[in-house]
């Protein structure tokens, strides 16, 4: 008895599925399902479809995308067509719009009919952007943009054809939310005024679907510092070191944008040199900066002269700088003393010619003096001013009475291209006589 109330149950069940199924599509299907865009703005998909005077229920239906949540219901004396809000549809998707019979309350009376397949494929992303300085606070911004994506629907009823991505140049300050620095452009290119570094660039890319953003720029102040030797000998290179910090604009999604300390690697920095007084500025070494913004730079090393460190004008894509440059530091020069000493080396026989020598650079001109050491005076005595030439000096005289004797030479300072150079005194130079 039970098991024959299942079967009953379960046949009646089955009964009135079919009176159900019947029930949903006892009217007719509307037909001729069409979409278009409402007007020029694209600002809503315009559905058109026939039937009877039916009330209808309007969905989206995604095709291998998910469904959206929209769904709206007309009586049946409203027209037959609705617009729909571009925004209702979920970009980069594909879809089509049903219209069947059916009411919120009583549901549906009819099959779907659905409009062609149409794709949302928002906007190309925009990348690869540059900025050069055009004058004192104008900038020249360039983009690239990737090529289209395959378009699967091809030909769709809401396809556009010729150039409809915008291009909106958008800007963030310190202290102010990101906002649009211009009009909208089809171009690649655009360039914007008064725009003065630390500031976010950002290009917001709109189609008729959607908006990306893309093309960023930071575009940075610079401070740049560096560590100057005081002293050096000519011909010796110095090891100039020091840091370059860079200020960047930082912008949340929401809310105002703040200014932050950064430092990069791989900043071009050069060294520049005044050769005489009142000279110009030019290059002597190059270099790049380091993890944390750090940099050490070797300069070879001439007569003295001031030196400073440069950040020019930088810019990658992504990226910007503005110039920098640390004060004028002077290194001042030591003359570089070659060699010295006696030819023939410092053994000699009492009345022998002793020839005392002395190289230096640079290859100058100048007058040294070779003192011997007094011992019973504890003294230096000048023995000869000594004329030098082309950086060289010899001095040749007789020691009759044999014993120890000590000389040295004095190199006094010089002027070398409008600046002093720094003498020095030679090492003691001993003599023996036997």
């Amino acid at each position: 008895m039970v098991r024959l109330r299942n079967v009953l149950s379960a046949a009646l069940a089955v009964g009135v599925g079919a009176t159900l199924l019947t029930a949903c599509s006892s009217d007719p299907t509307p037909s001729k399902v069409t979409v278009a865009w409402a007007d020029s703005s694209r600002q809503a998909v315009q559905v058109s479809w026939h039937d009877s005077g039916a009330p209808n229920r309007i969905t989206i239906e995604g095709v291998l995308s998910t469904n959206p949540s929209y769904v709206k219901y007309l009586a049946g004396d409203d027209p037959n067509t609705w617009a729909i809000p571009a925004s209702a549809f979920p970009p980069d998707g594909n879809y089509k719009v049903s219209v069947g019979v059916g009411t919120s309350t009583g549901g549906m009376s009819s099959k779907l009919a659905s409009s062609p397949i149409f794709d949302t494929n928002g906007p190309v992303r925009p990348g690869g952007a540059t900025a050069t300085p055009t004058g004192k606070r104008d900038v020249l911004v360039r983009w690239t943009v990737p090529p289209e994506p395959q378009d699967f629907s091809p030909g769709d009823p809401l396809d556009v054809t010729g150039k409809t991505q915008l291009y909106v140049p958008v800007v963030g300050r310190p202290g102010q939310p990101l906002r649009s620095a211009g009009a909208g452009t089809t171009s690649t290119r655009q360039v914007l005024k008064n725009l003065k570094p630390p500031y976010v660039f950002q290009l917001r890319a709109q189609n008729e679907w959607s908006t990306a953003v893309g093309g960023q720029i930071s575009a940075r102040t610079s401070s740049t510092s560096a560590t100057v030797p005081a002293l050096a000998q000519f011909g010796v290179p110095i090891r100039i070191r020091g840091r370059t910090i860079l200020q960047q604009v930082v912008c949340a999604d929401e809310g105002s944008c703040v200014q932050q300390r950064t430092t990069s690697a791989g900043l071009p920095l050069v060294v520049l040199t005044q050769l005489t007084p009142g000279a110009r500025w030019k290059p002597t070494a190059w270099g790049t900066t380091t993890s944390g913004g750090h940099y050490d730079i070797a300069v070879a090393t001439g007569g003295s002269r001031p030196y400073k460190v440069v950040l020019p004008d930088y810019s990658v894509v992504g990226q910007i700088a503005a110039q920098s440059a640390s004060k004028p530091q002077l290194t001042r020069t030591i003359v570089k003393q070659e060699s010295t000493g006696f030819l023939g080396g410092a053994m000699k026989k009492r009345g022998e010619t002793v020839t005392a020598i002395l190289v230096v650079k640079p290859a100058m001109r100048t007058t040294v003096m070779l003192q011997s050491w007094n011992r019973k005076l504890h003294r230096w005595n000048n023995v000869k001013a000594v004329p030098m030439r082309k950086g060289q000096a010899a001095y040749a005289f007789k020691v009759v009475q044999p014993g120890i004797y000590v000389f040295r030479f004095v190199i006094p300072n010089v002027m070398l291209l409008g600046r002093p150079m720094l003498g020095k005194v030679t090492q003691n130079l001993s003599l023996s006589v036997r």
